[in-house]
């Protein structure tokens, strides 16, 4: 789990999830068969969209050595090193609506983003 500093003594970068967010990542790793005290959420950050960057989330079974590890409502977040540049400060939250239901990104850094939503530039 991330703390306030970093090992190097530098303030550790904060990546939230709220707690609706964290119930449905929880129960679709559940889903998946996985162990929610190994395993997690990972949030990162790929080329793509007409903005130039996107948003990727996928279930890992562990993290990897160089990630920082946030939990969060019983949930394990893992973001690598070259996304936290690019979505620090971010909070991650559970939508449903007339559009459909899913995962959302609320980034500080944005900039601009594309019309629909899918893609960024810091």
């Amino acid at each position: 789990m991330s703390t306030d500093t970093a090992p190097d003594g530098e303030p550790t970068p904060q990546i939230e999830v709220t707690e609706d967010a964290a119930e449905q990542a929880l129960t679709l790793l559940d889903g998946e068969d996985m162990d929610s005290d190994v395993a997690g959420l990972r949030l990162f950050v790929q080329q793509g969209g007409c903005a130039g960057l996107s948003y990727g989330m996928r279930f890992d079974g562990e993290p990897e050595d160089d990630d920082t590890i946030y939990e969060h409502h019983g949930l394990r977040v893992f973001v690598d090193p070259a996304s936290m540049n690019y979505i620090e400060g971010s909070v991650v939250d559970y939508e449903t609506g007339l559009q459909g239901a899913g995962f959302h990104v609320d980034n500080p850094n944005v900039v601009s983003e594309c019309g629909c939503g899918e893609s960024f530039r810091t």
